[in-house]
């Protein structure tokens, strides 16, 4: 049955081929790309302002023969996202701003964008899969291909937004992606594997947050987790729990950072094993189904790139719950998105709380 969908185009080569495999179902689509306000300039003409941008998606619809849509989403985004990357970092958090933006922007604006065009769903090329219960309610799994599944970034949706999404990646794998999109003679205005901070370019984390703060870093000491004063650092905004690289505190043994105490404006180092966590309190969960009411077997995702250890997920309320490992996990970072999966099946996503401490 033909079907309106909207396709998010990035660019890049796998929301391309999930507009080609639509497309090629016999499905009425058209392109959505949206404008984050951080886009490089046109090469064309750098002088162009932001809106205009939007032109270099367009070889993407020419070449699939699509409408194409471009929103300037600049305002919504930095409200939205940037904004709170900057004040999770200002907190001692670690932000996580795709498992945001995907239930806020992209099913969030864009589906809604896409509903008034008339579209049933919006698709993306995320390397996930979605299935229906036996009620008909949607289930979120991860994507068959291993190295890209992207699951982890869509927990925070909900069942409604999960009901108008599609994945047509899910079943593949990258490199069947790039065999598709060959044989189809589909080329990428980005070739690129597109970044997990979209919005950051040619520049580091703590570069960004300075010119975006407006002010300079606060200076403060770097103390090791049992009280001793090491040296200075030149802003918290420069670190993250687990960091080893810039800490520039000369010892025989690597330090680590452990904490980010902003109240003291303290860099709490030690050493790897002082980085281990047994539990950790995780906060705002999205359910994807009915949120437990009893301890549940899961394994726990606590960063895009941790391998999803076997834990006990502990009810505190329907939005907060305690997470205990089997084992002690590394660098269990405030701030970043703890998943919990079920085999392969999502079951829902919070936010690691800033309780969550070593030990």
């Amino acid at each position: 049955m033909m079907e309106r969908v909207a396709i998010a185009l990035s660019g890049g080569i796998d929301s391309m081929t999930a507009a080609y495999l639509l497309k090629k179902d016999g499905h009425d689509i058209f392109g959505i790309h949206f404008l984050t306000g951080f886009e490089k300039p046109n090469p064309i003409n750098p002088e162009v302002d932001v809106p205009q941008a939007g032109e270099t998606i367009q070889p993407i619809a020419q070449q699939l023969k699509i409408p194409l849509h471009v929103l300037d989403l600049s305002a919504d985004f930095k409200k939205t996202i940037v904004d709170y990357f900057i004040e999770a970092y200002q907190s001692g958090q670690t932000p996580n701003p795709c498992l945001m933006c995907n239930p806020v922007i992209k099913f969030g604006i864009l589906l809604d964008f896409a509903r008034k065009h008339g579209a049933n769903r919006l698709a993306t090329g995320h390397y996930a899969r979605i299935q229906k219960d036996e009620n008909g309610a949607p289930r979120l799994f991860q994507g068959v291909d291993p190295e890209k599944d992207q699951s982890y970034f869509l927990a925070r949706l909900n069942s409604e937004q999960l009901s108008a999404a599609s994945f047509p990646l899910g079943e593949l794998t990258k490199n069947q992606v790039r065999k598709l999109a060959g044989e189809a003679g589909l080329t990428p205005v980005f070739s690129r594997e597109s970044q997990d901070v979209c919005f950051i370019k040619n520049s580091t984390y703590s570069e960004f947050l300075t010119s975006m703060k407006g002010d300079s870093p606060e200076e403060g000491w770097i103390e090791h987790i049992d009280g001793n004063r090491l040296g200075r650092h030149h802003g918290l905004h420069q670190f993250t729990i687990g960091q080893r690289k810039g800490i520039n505190c000369p010892s025989s043994k690597p330090f680590y950072v452990v904490k980010l105490d902003t109240k003291r404006n303290r860099l709490i180092v030690g050493s790897k094993e002082d980085l281990l966590s047994g539990s950790c309190r995780v906060e705002k969960i999205n359910w994807i189904g009915l949120p437990p009411e009893t301890p549940l077997r899961v394994r726990t995702r606590i960063r895009f790139r941790h391998t999803a250890a076997p834990s006990m997920v502990i009810p505190i309320d329907e939005k907060t719950a305690l997470v205990k490992f089997d084992e002690k996990q590394s660098a269990v970072t405030p701030g970043q998105g703890a998943v919990f999966y079920r085999r392969t099946e999502v079951l829902g996503g919070g936010w690691i709380s800033s309780d969550s401490m070593p030990g």
